[in-house]
């Protein structure tokens, strides 16, 4: 399409733009986010990075909402603390009431140091695996499009281009104010004013 229109491009000024635009539109996207509801659901999946497995730790609400998701090189109680610091960093995730996670010791430990920290008020932790459907069902997406370009071959550019998916991958589910998840010409429309550019 840009080559039919004088624009001549290689695939690497794609990947270019998806490492620069992918984080900015995940910012700029969350103050338009609808509030999340108190009912959590954190798991990690994997990601493979120069051949290495890497853990790529996300959050959803009960409705599936995507709340935030953090890349982490460990799987462990302080990867585990600074993910829910992060999601509780976001204008649009309530306070939790309840958090269900899988059998991994690092989330009662984290949420110790929480709660230590005022962090969080009555939060209860719920540690049943099968609760955490939603999200395992969820990270197929993420999973799907990472293998499709055969993952990733350095830390940084999986952080990037994560952050693409999820800002889209939110935006398709509904997630933006007054914007239904099938309405495809509304979301076109958002995306361009978040960038400023013109119809």
């Amino acid at each position: 399409m840009l080559g039919e229109r004088g624009l001549p491009v290689v695939h690497t000024t794609i990947m270019r733009w998806v490492h620069h635009f992918g984080p900015v539109l995940n910012q700029r996207l969350k103050p338009y986010l609808k509030k999340t509801n108190g009912s959590w659901r954190c798991d990690e999946t994997y990601l493979k990075i120069r051949g290495q497995w890497k853990y790529l730790y996300r959050a959803l609400d009960s409705k599936g909402n995507t709340l935030d998701f953090l890349l982490s090189a460990k799987r462990d109680k302080k990867a585990a603390l600074r993910f829910f610091k992060k999601v509780l960093g976001n204008g649009h995730v309530t306070q939790p009431h309840v958090i269900s996670v899988d059998k991994h010791a690092s989330y009662p430990a984290a949420l110790t140091l929480l709660k230590a920290q005022h962090l969080l008020k009555q939060t209860q932790l719920r540690q049943i695996k099968y609760l955490n459907n939603i999200i395992e069902a969820d990270h197929r997406f993420i999973k799907r499009k990472a293998r499709f370009k055969q993952w990733f071959q350095s830390f940084n550019t999986a952080r990037y281009t994560v952050a693409g998916y999820e800002a889209m991958n939110m935006i398709l589910k509904g997630q933006i104010k007054a914007i239904a998840a099938n309405d495809a010409s509304m979301q076109k429309t958002f995306i361009e004013n978040l960038f400023g550019i013109a119809a």
